[in-house]
């Protein structure tokens, strides 16, 4: 990481000055949301989380396989791209944040490239730990005519051991004086565990700064006293033990999580119905989808949580947050594979005052 950068504060009075203002009118105008926008590059956001690379095969079928009733792929090209808490990572520094990584890879030739996409960026090595006994998670997607054929995964997915883990709150807690906010990342690969969590949550108190959680439904338990968590629907309902894909059961399962966990707030992504935010006892808002067409939804929860992480940084209340964010993640799925924006091209999706 670079030089260090003042950030701005996320004391008391910024939080409730911002709650109030949010729940005293309509939607803050675009002016308002782009001064948040502006200020992303004071934020400085460590990333922790299961690193994963992703690696695309792009062709065209033209035939079905006289073997089995399978499409043939003619394969054009193929690329590496940052995926899972390294494609949070890259999110935040493409929206001209300061970001950092803290993550494992395994001695392979997969975590080798994933160093050397990494080493693309300005910043986000130091924090990246190597696991001999496990391989660096791949997940593979071949795709045709903007279409996803399949897809096939490397991973080992038991939790690190207790060595592994100090390494990564040491690097944390040598980072913790110049951060603004930390994100966990978790796709259930090992990183995050329940000491894990603990710990982090401690140290994000200590220093006073959000602790942000794209969550996995197995490990809901391990998020107690997060600031934030996003869930996509069906993750919500199935922690809460609701069923149903309406408004109600958003808003039963947003109300149980946020009870269960003590967190601050909860905010569902629900695809084309856009987003709800649970914060306090009865306080919801729901924020309509703006993705003008879909093309493809991986990683769109990346660009939401690392979305979130800056505008929080930046003294956005937690509603202006999630409507950033669902600004970003509209921009993100009209895009094939895993994808990134800019500062400009979200300040220009809010469109004019």
């Amino acid at each position: 990481m670079g030089s260090n950068r003042q950030s701005h504060p996320i004391g008391k009075a910024t939080r409730q000055a911002a709650a109030g203002a949010a729940q005293g009118g309509g939607a803050t105008s675009p002016q308002a949301l782009r001064q948040y926008i502006s200020r992303f590059p004071q934020a400085s956001v460590l990333v922790i989380g299961d690193l994963i690379l992703d690696h695309y095969i792009w062709g065209r079928v033209s035939r079905i396989s006289p073997e089995a009733p399978v499409p043939v792929v003619h394969v054009d090209s193929e690329s590496l791209r940052l995926g899972g808490a390294a494609n949070v990572f890259n999110n935040i520094l493409a929206l001209g944040g300061e970001a950092d990584l803290c993550g494992v890879i395994g001695s392979d030739e997969s975590g080798r490239m994933l160093l050397k996409e990494l080493g693309g960026t300005r910043s986000g090595r130091g924090g990246v730990v190597i696991d001999q006994d496990r391989p660096t998670t791949r997940k593979s997607r071949v795709i045709a005519h903007n279409q996803q054929i399949v897809r096939y995964d490397v991973e080992r997915r038991v939790e690190l051991k207790p060595a592994m883990q100090r390494r990564i709150l040491r690097y944390v807690e040598s980072r913790l004086r110049e951060l603004s906010c930390l994100v966990v990342s978790d796709y259930a690969k090992g990183v995050v565990s329940a000491t894990l969590m603990s710990e982090l949550t401690r140290l994000a108190s200590l220093r006073g700064i959000p602790l942000v959680v794209d969550p996995k439904v197995e490990h809901f338990s391990y998020y107690k006293g997060a600031t934030v968590i996003t869930p996509n629907h069906l993750e919500a309902t199935q922690a809460a033990g609701v069923h149903g894909d309406d408004d109600q059961a958003s808003n039963e399962a947003g109300a149980i999580i946020r009870q269960r966990l003590g967190c601050q707030a909860v905010l569902i992504t629900r695809g084309e119905k856009g987003m709800s935010l649970y914060e306090g006892e009865d306080v919801s808002w729901h924020i309509p989808a703006q993705a003008r067409q879909v093309y493809d939804v991986t990683g769109a929860g990346d660009t939401v949580i690392g979305t979130l992480a800056l505008a929080l940084s930046t003294g956005a209340s937690t509603r202006d947050a999630a409507t950033l964010a669902n600004h970003a993640a509209g921009i993100v799925v009209g895009m094939v594979g895993t994808a990134t924006l800019s500062a400009q091209q979200l300040s220009e999706a809010l469109g004019h005052d």
